[in-house]
């Protein structure tokens, strides 16, 4: 069967997370039978990490404020999350599925796909959003 997504709701929990006035820093998407559906939302990236089981497939839309003493931005990350207990098929499936994502998601610095959740740990990802936003000045404290 193929997949399907619940564009108005995954939308809305996306921008959710875009909103600047909430404080809501995630929305998770998982599989519901055949469809794509919200999984969650929060404002703590570990409640977010604690949904990525080893038997669960889900996509995560995460927001981070970066930078450095002069600047402080926000970037937002896409990642997709294959727990290790997931079928060869499901895996596969998982790839093509992200486009349904993609068009929701459509705005994010760096996109992550995760198996192992010591990848998920959020210095790691704050590292890499911040090597993705460009300019640096932490460098010229030093």
């Amino acid at each position: 069967m193929a997949t399907q997504i619940d564009k108005e709701a995954c939308r809305e929990a996306y921008n959710d997370v875009r909103d600047d006035s909430t404080e809501t820093n995630w929305a998770a998407f998982k599989y519901e039978g055949s469809t794509i559906v919200p999984a969650g939302q929060g404002t703590d990236y570990e409640d977010f990490k604690k949904l990525c089981t080893d038997d669960s497939r889900l996509f995560g839309f995460v927001r981070f404020t970066t930078g450095d003493a002069m600047s402080k931005r926000v970037k937002f990350t896409l990642i997709t999350w294959i727990g290790e207990n997931i079928s060869g098929l499901q895996r596969a499936k998982i790839s093509t599925d992200k486009t349904m994502i993609k068009d929701i998601v459509q705005t994010f610095a760096k996109e992550f796909m995760v198996s192992d959740l010591r990848e998920l740990d959020e210095e790691y990802i704050r590292t890499e959003l911040k090597k993705a936003g460009g300019a640096n000045y932490d460098a010229q404290a030093e």
